[in-house]
């Protein structure tokens, strides 16, 4: 049996597809339908993202990340003893995602597997809930961790919110029992459930998707126009608690890895709290919206950039549809 020590960051890892669609694309696919998306472009701070190939999913993305991860840690299938697969464009609804995760790696019977999905809060909330069943289990040494939606085939190609927002990618993080840093510490969660129609998929529900009658943007995703900014208020106001509640200011956090829906957003939050943008990682320039896993592919690129050292405080934060939002710190 292990001893109850920390639940830390042993490695982090992402992958993307190798196809990259500029603005450009989408400025002229709907200026050829009398729209002028530019302004939204710039709003939600989009230059490029990651399209996937015919033959990726979420689930093969999800592997490369998988792979990498346990590469860069120097770890093998055989050391996992959990395995949770966040997504809400899973490959499959059963078996789950992480099963077939499993079995891609090889990994050993010994396994926890299961799937997480709380839309594009689902990997942050993955975390924390990973992290407090460590707490708990002390034959849990090693969890991986892997986020990863296919957004982009989901789109209808006539909206313009969703289709030039999105980008296809991964992320895998793999926490371990004991390591350096105090790992995980708090963390608090926001919902507002009045918004929770706003966002559909598929838009005609599960049951409905085999009527003849339904036609592909019945299907795909629904997205009601709405304000964003509606959870930049809860956002700091929680970011300011869980910093009370450990005895933190502003000055201790190195870094905020938050969701990358909209640089808008971001910039309103570090104006909320009075904090120093450049401790705000952002990659949804050249990712574009990635949904589960953007909270931390922010975090291996403020990895490789130097940005987070081991030993700095992170908050980790994001929003799912409807709303859900997990507000997560870690010390990395």
């Amino acid at each position: 049996m292990f001893t109850l020590e920390y639940i830390s960051i042993r490695q982090v890892a992402y992958y993307h597809p190798e196809k990259v669609v500029h603005n450009d694309y989408y400025l002229n696919h709907f200026n050829r339908m009398g729209k002028d998306i530019a302004r939204f472009l710039q709003v939600m701070g989009r230059e490029q993202r990651y399209i996937a190939a015919e033959g990726e999913n979420a689930l093969t993305m999800g592997h490369q990340a998988a792979r990498k991860a346990l590469s860069d840690a120097g770890l093998v299938s055989e050391d996992l003893d959990m395995i949770v697969f966040s997504s809400q464009t899973p490959e499959y609804t059963y078996p789950t995602n992480a099963l077939l995760l499993h079995n891609l790696l090889r990994g050993k019977s010994r396994t926890i597997t299961l799937d997480s999905n709380a839309n594009c809060a689902g990997m942050v909330a993955a975390l924390e809930q990973t992290s407090r069943y460590m707490q708990s289990n002390p034959h849990i040494r090693y969890a991986l961790i892997v986020g990863s939606d296919l957004s982009s085939v989901n789109c209808n190609p006539e909206d313009e919110i969703t289709s030039p927002n999105f980008g296809d990618a991964a992320a895998a993080v793999i926490l371990e029992r004991g390591s350096e840093g105090r790992g995980f510490m708090d963390s608090l969660y926001y919902t507002d459930s009045g918004d929770c129609e706003n966002i559909m998929f598929p838009a005609c529900g599960l049951s409905n998707i085999y009527n003849p009658e339904m036609k592909p943007e019945q299907i795909r995703i629904a997205w009601k126009p709405f304000d964003g900014t509606c959870v930049v208020e809860p956002a700091a106001a929680d970011i300011q608690e869980v910093m009370r509640r450990n005895g933190l200011t502003l000055d201790d956090i190195s870094a905020f890895c938050l969701s990358q829906f909209s640089l808008k957003n971001i910039e309103l939050i570090c104006e909320k709290l009075g904090a120093d943008m450049n401790k705000f990682i952002y990659v949804g320039d050249e990712f574009g919206y990635t949904g589960t896993s953007s909270p931390f592919i922010a975090l291996q690129r403020g990895i490789e950039q130097g940005s987070i050292k081991r030993g700095d405080y992170i908050f980790f934060w994001s929003v799912g549809a409807g709303w859900q939002l997990p507000t997560v710190l870690f010390q990395y």
